[in-house]
């Protein structure tokens, strides 16, 4: 009896571990976003850069760590879907970004807080945040869902 209450705590402490490694993280990727927002309002845009740089590769090594959070089940399009890479400017129909494509749990995935009248939608395995009063493609991430 004894042995499994140990072994138990082990797992217990085992699952609990990351999910403080990965609110410790967040909380330096948000120290970063600002040190990036405070180096282009010094102009020093070399540093900035330097910075982004680095907050990329935080972003893969947090989506390489956590892989299932990013697996999402089979998309499925509004009627007569057919996938095309999207760009910025590009104009969804409607349908496209309905509720049923909306992103609500952007933190999970490290996403930038939406902007006033701005969403986060699933397109395909790509995100996209859309202005929802255009319609327009305001930031594009390609392949971000297994």
């Amino acid at each position: 009896m004894r042995m499994r209450m140990m072994v138990l705590a082990a797992v217990a402490g085992a699952i609990a571990l990351p999910g403080v490694a990965s609110a410790q993280s967040a909380r330096e990727v948000r120290h970063d976003q600002r040190e990036v927002r405070k180096d282009i309002r010094r102009g020093d845009y070399r540093e900035a850069r330097e910075d982004r740089r680095e907050l990329r590769e935080d972003w893969r090594d947090y989506r390489r760590a956590h892989r299932q959070v990013y697996h999402r089940p089979a998309y499925r399009g509004p009627r007569g879907y057919v996938y095309r890479p999207v760009a910025v400017g590009h104009r969804f129909a409607p349908a496209y970004y309905g509720r049923r494509f909306w992103v609500d749990n952007y933190a999970t995935y490290r996403l930038p807080r939406p902007g006033a009248h701005q969403r986060w939608i699933r397109y395909g395995n790509d995100v996209v945040l859309v202005n929802m009063r255009t319609g327009r493609v305001v930031t594009v991430y390609n392949g971000f869902f297994w």
